[in-house]
This record gives structure tokens, C-alpha cells and sequence, in this order.
């Protein structure tokens, strides 16, 4: 049957299409997620949404007509059954360790829905599905009750900041309707709910099947409950974009935009506030000031450029637009900067404190540099072993070192340089990040600021009359990075030694920093984990950094195995000045020289995480010089080396 919205939005388009179309395209938008332990009837309940919106496209609508009549059946419920079966299908195929988006609109709203795995396996595509949502509605099979997965989910709903919550006791028709279980579902969960700090949500009792409470309410076999149908919450719940408009303004830069000489905009979207011409702004985090000139509007097929004065200039912008700002004055600003209120600018620190929901196969490297990407800003990120990992099920914050798939955990992380942000408890879009490897490039993490760490707020670089290119004008030379990287008795430390020796005589200022001399002292508190390794490297890469200001050329033979870390250090210094030394010996060469005795004890199981044992070498790529030890002495690759990054200043 039809329902009475669908009566009269036919009859608009049938009167006014233009008025239809005006109203179609300024209804709000509700992004929701839906969630539930396996078999809660996620799917279901999507596909009756979908059905009794009445929106399904015309080409579903001729399918399913035309796959009812070849089952010889007729009628709604042989209809809404083939799009539940359609839904199931596609989950059978794959989708389940997706997430699956729908799209559907009433009369009042338009709607995107992400149907999550309720598999405890997929957290990350829960979180997915769940960081750009309005409101989650939490499934419960009525006849189970409140499960460990409801609590999993209700917490990551809360820790993403979804600030709306209905529980839909679902399968209501399978208990006989009876009030008595509803209720006693309902006072469990607000229990559990007010424990992790959900202090209201909406209960509804429904059938996603049978259609119990879905568009009408009540329905007539539950006429003990007064409160709103699914789809009417849905309709008129209060989405956040109102509550951003009130707040100070932001707006991250995307691009800047310069079609001829006479125009330069920024351009971005609004994550927060308003803005008008004559609005006082601060670039951050640069700090540099200056007033709105214009706004310009962003058509909807995309910025082209105010060429001609087509482009409308706005009054007025705020939170959810997409525009071009004009300023009064020539300021620095440039894609991942962000243009806020000059009198409540966001926080901007190169260290903070986040929790964590960690989304790779492959556990987190604490020390490891991973891209950090924050709304239009990408910075080079470091993080220190969590503080504690949570225990969703039971709330219990654990010790741990490290974060495996699915791991949530709060941690420290240090960006190459200072980023700005809200807590994501204020601003979800300036809150919220994820981290991507940097040699495969996937989306590993994703991260909530907390709070800038008060140690970032309170050690400012302090300028220095003499600077690098002094010291290195002084020793008339370039400051350089050496690098030697290769397996246990490959000849690193000898051919680093020959190396500096002829410097030397060359009447160059060097210093060599060696592996076994370094865990002496400075890193004399590391072992050989890999978090340990990577921290060793970390630590040698910033003093070799130190010495190259001081304007040396820096020696250093370490194994460093891994690329990640080789690389970190290479980011370190300015472009040129770190050169990757590959001693290129294999294994068995290295192996049979054994002039420690550690590949003898490895082989033995007398020394764990020994690099080419028990432990990868990943060897270099593309490395600046790459000398072999089997065929050249030392003598001979050191001179080859000098050979290579000669003249030196």
C-alpha cells in the first residue's frame, strides 16, 4: 500500500516538478550506521527501509515485479522478501567484510546508511562506517539480549562521537511482542550504556520483517509502546550541522586557487563556524593574520576559477559549505594549513596525546615513521608504545607494547612538524586522523586527538646566532650523512673506518658513530626487538642530525634493517645530504665470517631476533653507492666511496 507521504509527493511531482525538485534538494542529510551482533537483521531492517520508503530505483522495482511474477506470487511481502534476499546475496559475496552503503530518501529527509559486519574480526569496518555517522542505531535480537558485541559496538559508537544512539530491539515478533522483554532489554543496556558515559538514547521496539514500528507507531501488536516509528526519529532527529555553524570558525585550506594574477583564493570546506567579509582570520600554524576580502562560491561540478565574474560572491558561509576565500592581505597559506578565527584559533603542537583503533594485519611499530594525514594536512608521525590497551568487552585498560588488528589503545605520537587540530571530542573533522604506511601506502589506523601534550606547549626552538651553513663554511665543507647499512659481517664498521681514515687525511672534519660502540651508551637500555631496533635507529638518525648542523660529515655503520627506518633518517636532513651505503654481502659470505660468533649462537637458538636468522633484512632499493665486499677490500671500497661524494666543500 501506499502511504500518505507517498501520496502527496507524487502529487507535487504531478503539479510542480520544479517545486519538487526545490525541495528535494534542500532536505537534510542523516548519516546513520546500523550495527549488531551477527544475525541481529541488519540487512532486514535496511531492506525494509528501503521497501517502505517507497524510493527503491524504477530498474529494482521492475526486477522485483518481474521475479515475483516468475515465482507466481504477488503482493508486499513477496516483494520486500526478494529485496531482503537481494541484500543477502550481495553479503554473500563479500560484502560482509565490507562496509555496504544504501541510499534512500522520505519525504523529509535524505539518508545514507552503512550496514557494518557484526563480526568482532571487522572492527576496522565498523569504524569506517562509523566516522562519518549522524547517529547509530544498535540492533538486539530480542530473543538474546544484550551480547558482547552490543557493548564492543556501543563503546566505539561513543568513542567516535556518534552522539546519537537508538536501540532496535529487533525481532520482536519472534517473543510474541511482550513488553516485559523489551523492557527489561532496555533497563540492561541503559546500565551498561551509562557506564561508558551514553547518557541518552531512543529504545524502540520493532519487527524489521513483519514492518512492526518501522514507518507507523505503534503498530497493532505492540500498542503498550508511545513512542516515535524508526523512520520518524530518523526524520527528525537534529543532525550536528547545526551544532557546528555555532562554533568558532575553520576551515581547512584544500587548494589554492590562482587563475590569473589579479585572483588568489583558498579554498576548502567549512568544518565549523561562519564566516562574512570582514571577518578578522589567523592562518595556522604559521599564526599570520588578515581579514576576509570575499567568499566565493564553489559550484557544484567544482571549482573552475573566478575568471570572469560569473562566480557568486557570498554574504555569508558557514559549516558544510565549500568556497574560496579571498584575504586583504599577501599572507603565506597553503594546502594543509587552516584558516580560522584570529581571536579563537585551534590548537596547533607537534605533539599529543590520541586513542588509537589500529586496522592492519601488520602489528603497530612504535618509532616507526607513518604518514599522519588530518583532514588537507600529511605529516611524517612517530608514536611511543601505548599507554594502555583497552579491553572492549570488559573496559579494562592493559598493558601492552604494541597494538595488533582491531587493538584500541591510547598513545603518545610526535609529528615532524606542528599540525593543527581541535580535541576530537569538539571537532570530529579536526579531530580525527589516520595513519597510512608509507611504502604501501594503506590506511592502517585510525586516530582521536585527546590533547596537546603540555611538554609540545612549553619547548619553543630557540633561535642561534650561528647557524649550519656556518659551521659547515668554517670547515670549508658539505655536511654529509653516510649511511652504511648491511648484514652482521658485511663489513660495515671497515669499511666506515677505512672511509673516515681517508677523510681524514683529506683534512676533513668527520665523526663515525658505530652500532656496537652506540649500545654502550646512549642506547645502552635497548634490546634487540624490533620496537628496540627501531628506537636505536630513531636515536642515531637524530644525533647524526646534530652533527650535520655542526657541519660534519657523519659516519655511521649500523645494520638498520629495516627501509622504514633507513628512511625516517633520510627525512631527517635537508635534501642531498644523506647518502644510503649498501654493503652488499650475501649471507652465506657474512655468515662464514662469523668473527663475533653471533650467526653460530643464532643458528643455535642462543640469540633471538638475529638480523638474517630469525629476523628480515630488508635490503635497500635504490641506495646512493652500493660497494661488495666480495669482490672489492676495504681499501678498495672506501676509495670507491670517496670517489662518489666527492669534492666536498
Amino acid at each position: 500500500m501506499d502511504t500518505p507521504s507517498s501520496f502527496q509527493t507524487d502529487s507535487l511531482i504531478a503539479e510542480d516538478i520544479d517545486a519538487y525538485l526545490d525541495q528535494h534538494q534542500h532536505k537534510s542529510l542523516l548519516r546513520f550506521i546500523t550495527c549488531g551482533s551477527v544475525d541481529d537483521g541488519k540487512s532486514t531492517l535496511i531492506g525494509r527501509l528501503l521497501y517502505d520508503s517507497k524510493m527503491i530505483f524504477e530498474d529494482q522495482l521492475a526486477a522485483l515485479e518481474s521475479d515475483s511474477k516468475r515465482h507466481g506470487t504477488q503482493g508486499e511481502e513477496i516483494d520486500f522478501a526478494l529485496l531482503v534476499d537481494g541484500l543477502a546475496a550481495e553479503r554473500e559475496q563479500g560484502i560482509t567484510i565490507d562496509v555496504a552503503y544504501r541510499f534512500f530518501t522520505t519525504e523529509k529527509r535524505k539518508f545514507i546508511v552503512a550496514d557494518t559486519p557484526g563480526h568482532e574480526q571487522y572492527t576496522r569496518n565498523m569504524v569506517t562506517g562509523a566516522s562519518t555517522a549522524d547517529l547509530a542505531v544498535i540492533l538486539i535480537d530480542a530473543r538474546k539480549g544484550v551480547l558482547q558485541q552490543t557493548r564492543r559496538h556501543s563503546y566505539l559508537v561513543h568513542l567516535l562521537g556518534i552522539r546519537h544512539v537508538v536501540l532496535a530491539v529487533n525481532k520482536m515478533d519472534l517473543v510474541g511482542y511482550d513488553q516485559s522483554t523489551f523492557e527489561h532489554i532496555v533497563a540492561d543496556y541503559r546500565t551498561f550504556a551509562k557506564s561508558i558515559g551514553i547518557a541518552d538514547f531512543t529504545a524502540i521496539p520493532i519487527s524489521g520483517f513483519k514492518g512492526d514500528n518501522i514507518t507507523t507507531a505503534p503498530s497493532a501488536n505492540t500498542p503498550w509502546y508511545d513512542g516515535p516509528a524508526l523512520i520518524e526519529h530518523l526524520e527528525t532527529v537534529e543532525v550536528d550541522a547545526a551544532a557546528a555553524q555555532e562554533q568558532p570558525f575553520r576551515m581547512p585550506v584544500q587548494w589554492v586557487n590562482r587563475p590569473n594574477l589579479d585572483f588568489r583564493g583558498f579554498a576548502g570546506q567549512i568544518a565549523s563556524g561562519t564566516v562574512r567579509p570582514g571577518d578578522a582570520v589567523r592562518i595556522v600554524p604559521s599564526g599570520k593574520t588578515s581579514t576576509v576580502k570575499t567568499i566565493v562560491a564553489v559550484p557544484s561540478g567544482g571549482f573552475a576559477g573566478k575568471t570572469d565574474g560569473f562566480d557568486a560572491e557570498l554574504d555569508e558561509a558557514v559549516a558544510g559549505q565549500s568556497v574560496t576565500l579571498t584575504l586583504a592581505d599577501e599572507v603565506d597559506c597553503s594546502r594543509g594549513d587552516l584558516i580560522a578565527a584570529a581571536g579563537d584559533p585551534p590548537q596547533a603542537s607537534d605533539q599529543f596525546r590520541a586513542t588509537l583503533v589500529w586496522m592492519d594485519e601488520e602489528a603497530l611499530k612504535p618509532g616507526r615513521g607513518y604518514w599522519l594525514k588530518l583532514g588537507t594536512q600529511m605529516v611524517t608521525a612517530t608514536i611511543q608504545p601505548p599507554e594502555y590497551e583497552i579491553d572492549v568487552n570488559s573496559l579494562e585498560h592493559l598493558a601492552a607494547k604494541t597494538l595488533g588488528l582491531n587493538g584500541i589503545g591510547v598513545a603518545e605520537f610526535a609529528t615532524d612538524r606542528a599540525i593543527a587540530f581541535e580535541p576530537y571530542a569538539v571537532n570530529r573533522q579536526l579531530g580525527g586522523f589516520i595513519l597510512i604506511d608509507k611504502f604501501t601506502n594503506a590506511t592502517i589506523a585510525a586516530g582521536m586527538i585527546e590533547f596537546s601534550l603540555r611538554r609540545a606547549d612549553n619547548v619553543h626552538w630557540q633561535p642561534t646566532a650561528i647557524t649550519r651553513d656556518d659551521h659547515a663554511g668554517m670547515k670549508n665543507q658539505t655536511p654529509r650523512v653516510l649511511w652504511f647499512t648491511g648484514l652482521s659481517g658485511s663489513g660495515k664498521s671497515t669499511i666506515a673506518n677505512e672511509v673516515e681514515k681517508q677523510l681524514f687525511l683529506m683534512n676533513r672534519h668527520t665523526f663515525l658513530l658505530d652500532g656496537d660502540n652506540v649500545r654502550h651508551g646512549l642506547n645502552r637500555d635497548l634490546g634487540f626487538t624490533e620496537a628496540d631496533r627501531i628506537e636505536n635507529i630513531r636515536r642515531v638518525g637524530e644525533v647524526s642530525k646534530l652533527m650535520a648542523d655542526a657541519g660534519l660529515i657523519v659516519l655511521t655503520a649500523f645494520i638498520s634493517p629495516f627501509r622504514a627506518e633507513r628512511r625516517m633518517v633520510r627525512d631527517m636532513l635537508p635534501d642531498g645530504e644523506f647518502i644510503e651505503i649498501f654493503v652488499d654481502t650475501p649471507l652465506e659470505v657474512a655468515e662464514g665470517r662469523d668473527v663475533k660468533g653471533l650467526y653460530k649462537k643464532a643458528r643455535e637458538g642462543k640469540l633471538k631476533n638475529f638480523t638474517g636468522i630469525d629476523s628480515p633484512y630488508e635490503a635497500p632499493e635504490n641506495p646512493e653507492i652500493r660497494v661488495n665486499t666480495v669482490d672489492m677490500t676495504p681499501e678498495e671500497a672506501a676509495r670507491y666511496i670517496i670517489q662518489q661524494i666527492l669534492p666536498l666543500k
